[in-house]
């Protein structure tokens, strides 16, 4: 069911202009978001006529982003994701990511990528721009083992596995 879009009007602090402080705020909460693999949850943080370039799909608008979503998580089991802060302007953050997960077969991946966001004033991000690429791993080589949802605080961060 797509999310509901009157929820336009929101605010979704931090605010831009960014400070690191903000900057790794933002990137934070929108790590945790995606861990939750709540589709209708994760677009609430995206304006509703968002623009997304995700490997080689394009969405526009929440309804696009949530099916987006959808198809993502039906095939990306197991899904655990960590989002680091690489730079950050005025209202532009980008992040370096990886997030392992294990496709219906027993195959296990490990996806490396950079994400571009650019946010409105009020918070909820216009544009997000993903290059994305997956390694095949064995289950041994996982390096994220937390329960599913949000990464623990003190867990290791990507520079931390030297990711």
């Amino acid at each position: 069911m797509a999310s509901d879009n009157r929820l336009s009007d929101m605010s979704r602090p931090p605010l831009p202009p960014f400070t690191r402080e903000t900057a790794i705020q933002k990137v934070r909460l929108a790590e945790d978001g995606w861990n939750s693999r709540d589709p209708a949850l994760v677009v609430l943080a995206y304006s509703v006529d968002t623009r997304w370039r995700n490997r080689s799909e394009f969405a526009v608008g929440r309804v696009e982003a949530e099916a987006l979503l959808r198809r993502k998580w039906a095939r990306e089991l197991e899904y655990r994701l960590i989002k680091e802060l690489w730079a950050f302007e005025g209202h532009r953050i980008a992040v370096r990511f990886a997030y392992e997960y294990r496709t219906d077969d027993g195959g296990w991946f490990r996806a490396y990528g950079n994400e571009n966001w650019e946010f409105a004033p009020d918070g909820l991000m216009s544009h997000r721009h993903a290059s994305i690429n997956d390694l095949p791993i064995t289950e041994a080589e996982r390096r994220f083992h937390w329960q599913p949802g949000r990464r623990p605080d003190g867990h290791p961060g990507l520079s931390d596995f030297g990711f």
